[in-house]
């Protein structure tokens, strides 16, 4: 009897052994499994961030260009593939499956990527005679318009000749000159001036100092040679930049090129290269990221027209740009070259004419000339002083600038827009058309945009000059003298310059408004700046000595006024800065990438279409992985469930459901059975946190608002996930905690809302974090982009560094002593019960500080928000 009793107990204590073997190895597989579970949050979260990031930046006002597009897509290749590699090692190699929808997925997004130009063949060099607007593509707008002005108006234009798009390919490609100069853009950070700069500059040197294939300098040569037998042997000529997609409405990129007068021979095919690689100076690089333009869009073209011998020369807008002058043709003046005016380097004679009867002169004014630019043939360019009985003469008659202004209104016709045109007078009175383009006019000015403010608060600091570009805005002021200051200038600063260099346009996109000393409406960066939409005040004589860098000042332009300090009253119901980038080719890039990796129509876990082949974009993808990874590893309804034997349920008060599974030292030894309370747990991260989840019962969802209700029907149209703990809601119901003596992670998924803990707190600061993320909600973007806010805010009154992407709030503490940490976590412990569903009752921002200052007076009472 007493071996039967023995040979029983030895087989219970075998069966008990066996059982707490497999228990063990089914821990141990849990553990390792779980590593790679980890693993897939982190690059989950990586991967949300920076969709987040790309559609903030479809949607935002800030430019961007193809490198921001194709480094993110890398980014999101690389993590997505590792996602898929976690999920395969989580559920033992059964989603391969996936490898193959995400080749299909990225073989969509590279075509987009890498969508082929079509080059226009041709010639490498039409003569202008053959030229017409209709051959953009081939000579690029500034020589096309004006062939058609010469061909089909009739107008006075130079004989000239223009070296092709065609050309341009031919110099890159041939010479292994456009994989060199694509890789070194490829790299560029348009907020980096100082890589900018470095980068514009190599490329520069790059062409300049590659040799054209000898066919195609035989050919320029030619060109240039037939040219002077038409025209006078010994004739300089000038060498413009005429790039495709240069001079079209709302993008003229007007003085971000490089053009060379006063051009011999014998330095023709260098200055050609010096043309084109004035492509790559940083301001038009600067302007095609800000407008939007792909690089590989914009072939250089380059014309060849004979210099003018100008007595006087300047610009003339066929209508008023936003200056005051209502219904009229501008016209600017100077002796000698033009260059004067678009640099605004002297102060030209102003002609104002009615646009109804281009006879009508209405207004005159003739400044003090000291000096005019001009072309010598053997010294080139220079500045020389105006001879004394001309310093106070007119640059016009009024017959020659009532005949500029029918020339403006013939070429307006002909376009049908408004015209920004150069023109040039010779010796013998003949005008001469340079150039034309279509002028940016602004939109009319609405009743009551015109606030006087003549507060004694607001000292007047600047009166007088001229509106360059309409509009009102604040900042501080940043004094631009030099390249080193461009490098410093600030984003929302106000710049503040001597002369309004063409070369200053690259700050623009920082820039909330431009004061300057010198200029004139009809100038280049006077141009720019209203296709920006940013005020600009100009001629003011003595901005730059009277405004200090660093003082905050008010810029009315449209009353040609500056103030100290930041006028609110003057402010209010000033234009945003809108976006310019929006339509423009980068933008339907990032759109139609975007179509492959943002939507997310996995909603259903329990759908027939929630497989692999489901997945459409990239979020489905990390959707689908999520969801499944979170299966293999909790869901107790698999045939071996690891939560129904590593797991143990919480019991607690607290109205959610929770689950525990401990990885090694995380809750106390010998505990028995299958639940535990919060005493069990010994991990004091975890009780930290579970210490703000109690502090405060949850008092239940907050009435909802009928706007916040139909935005809920809208996002959700009442989806069955949305009720936590509802019977057959995938894993609606239950959250995770993790633990080990130092280390837990929490993984919550309330409805549509998902967030996640992890933190470290060892006795080595240097090791030590706690991470929060997160996302979602079932109101309309709005509504949760107002809770993420609220959330930032609570935070980072608590010392968290804290970034939002619409509904995404991720937040980070590092390196801080244990018992810093463990406050931090009572913090997120109450965030994360106290704003559920806060997303449907967030109408304004009155309702959300409400719920900030009633959050922050409980918390007070349980967290010391001090150092």
């Amino acid at each position: 009897m007493s071996y039967i009793k023995a040979y029983l107990k030895r087989r219970a204590e075998g069966k008990l052994q066996r059982a707490e073997r497999e228990k063990n190895a089914i821990r141990l597989a849990f553990t390792t499994r779980y590593l790679s579970f980890k693993t897939l949050l982190g690059l989950n979260d990586r991967v949300l961030e920076i969709i987040n990031e790309m559609e903030q930046a479809l949607e935002g006002s800030r430019g961007f260009g193809i490198a921001f597009i194709r480094a993110n897509c890398t980014a999101l290749s690389v993590n997505i593939y590792k996602i898929i590699q976690s999920l395969n090692e989580i559920t033992e190699q059964r989603n391969e499956a996936l490898l193959a929808v995400f080749d299909t997925i990225w073989a969509g997004i590279d075509h987009a990527l890498k969508r082929k130009k079509n080059t226009t063949p041709g010639p490498w060099v039409l003569p202008l005679d053959a030229v017409g607007r209709e051959m953009a593509d081939q000579t690029g707008n500034k020589m096309a318009y004006l062939g058609e002005v010469k061909n089909r108006l009739g107008l006075a234009v130079p004989e000239g000749f223009v070296v092709t798009s065609a050309a341009y390919e031919f110099f890159l490609g041939e010479t292994g000159l456009r994989e060199e100069i694509n890789r070194k853009i490829q790299l560029l950070d348009r907020d980096d001036m100082a890589q900018l700069h470095e980068t514009s500059a190599e490329i520069q040197q790059l062409i300049v100092r590659t040799p054209l294939p000898a066919e195609l300098e035989s050919t320029i040569l030619s060109a240039h040679r037939d040219l002077l037998l038409r025209v006078g042997v010994g004739v300089r000529v000038s060498l413009r930049s005429s790039a495709v997609g240069e001079d079209v409405k709302g993008a003229s990129f007007a003085g971000q090129y490089h053009s060379i007068l006063n051009v011999s021979g014998e330095f023709l095919i260098i200055s050609y290269k010096e043309v084109v690689a004035g492509k790559y100076s940083v301001p038009a690089i600067l302007y095609r990221l800000n407008m939007g333009f792909l690089d590989e869009d914009i072939p250089m073209c380059v014309g060849c027209v004979p210099m003018v011998p100008a007595v006087a020369a300047g610009v003339m807008y066929s209508a008023d740009p936003g200056a005051g002058f209502h219904d009229a043709i501008v016209i600017n003046a100077v002796f000698g070259l033009g260059k004067a005016v678009v640099e605004g380097s002297i102060a030209p004679d102003l002609y104002v004419l009615d646009r109804k009867d281009p006879r009508i002169l209405i207004r005159k004014e003739i400044k003090r000339k000291e000096h005019k630019i001009v072309s010598h043939a053997q010294e080139g360019v220079l500045i020389e002083e105006v001879d004394e009985e001309k310093k106070e003469a007119p640059t016009l008659t009024d017959q020659q600038a009532r005949e500029l202004a029918g020339i403006a209104m013939q070429l307006e016709e002909h376009f049908a827009t408004p015209q920004d045109i150069e023109w040039a007078l010779d010796p013998e009175g003949m005008l001469w058309i340079l150039q034309t383009r279509p002028l940016v006019v602004p939109d009319k000015k609405k009743a009551g945009d015109d606030i006087l403010c003549e507060s004694a608060d607001y000292p007047k600091l600047l009166e007088g000059g001229i509106t360059a570009s309409p509009g009102k805005a604040y900042g501080p002021a940043f004094l631009v003298d030099t390249a080193v200051d461009m490098l410093r200038f600030p984003e929302g600063a106000v710049l503040v310059a001597r002369n309004p260099l063409p070369k200053w346009a690259a700050l623009l996109n920082k820039a909330a408004a431009i004061v300057t000393d010198q200029g004139a409406l009809t100038g280049h960066l006077a141009a720019v700046a209203r296709e920006f939409k940013i005020p600009a005040l100009m001629a003011t004589s003595t901005a730059f000595q009277r405004i200090r860098t660093g003082d905050p000042i008010t810029v009315d332009a449209d009353g040609q006024k500056v103030y100290a300090g930041k006028v609110e009253a003057l402010l209010a119901g000033s234009a945003e800065k809108s976006s310019l980038i929006q339509g423009s080719p980068v933008y339907h890039v990032l759109e139609e990438v975007l179509s492959y990796i943002a939507p997310l129509n996995l909603t259903d876990p329990e759908g027939p279409d929630f497989t692999p082949q489901g997945c459409r974009t990239l979020h489905d993808i990390i959707r689908y992985a999520h969801e499944i990874s979170l299966r293999e590893l909790f869901d107790d309804r698999k045939q071996v469930s690891f939560p129904q034997v590593v797991a143990r349920k919480l019991v607690s008060h607290v109205p959610m459901e929770w689950w525990v599974l401990d990885l090694e030292g995380g809750i106390r030894e010998g505990l028995n059975g299958d639940t535990l309370s919060i005493e069990d747990v010994t991990c004091d991260g975890a009780l930290a946190l579970w210490a703000g989840f109690a502090a405060f019962p949850w008092k239940g969802p907050p009435p909802v608002d009928a706007a916040g209700f139909l935005s809920i029907l809208a996002e959700s149209t009442m989806k069955p996930e949305l009720e936590v703990g509802r019977e057959g809601s995938a894993l609606g119901g239950r959250n995770y905690l993790v633990v080990s003596r130092d280390f837990f992670h929490l993984s919550t998924r309330l409805g549509f809302h998902y967030s996640t803990v992890e933190a470290f707190l060892g006795d080595r600061v240097a090791e030590n974090y706690v991470w929060f993320y997160f996302k979602g909600g079932a109101a309309d973007r709005q509504r949760k982009e107002q809770r993420s806010t609220l959330i930032k805010t609570i935070l980072e009154r608590f010392h968290f560094w804290v970034q939002i992407n619409g509904d995404m709030v991720s937040a980070r503490i590092e390196r801080r002593e244990k018992g810093y940490m463990m406050e931090r976590l009572k913090v997120l412990g109450y965030v994360i019960l106290h704003t559920r569903q806060l997303d449907m009752v967030l109408s304004g921002a009155g309702t959300a500080r409400w719920y900030v200052e009633q959050m922050l007076k409980e918390l007070s009472t349980v967290v010391d928000a001090h150092d």
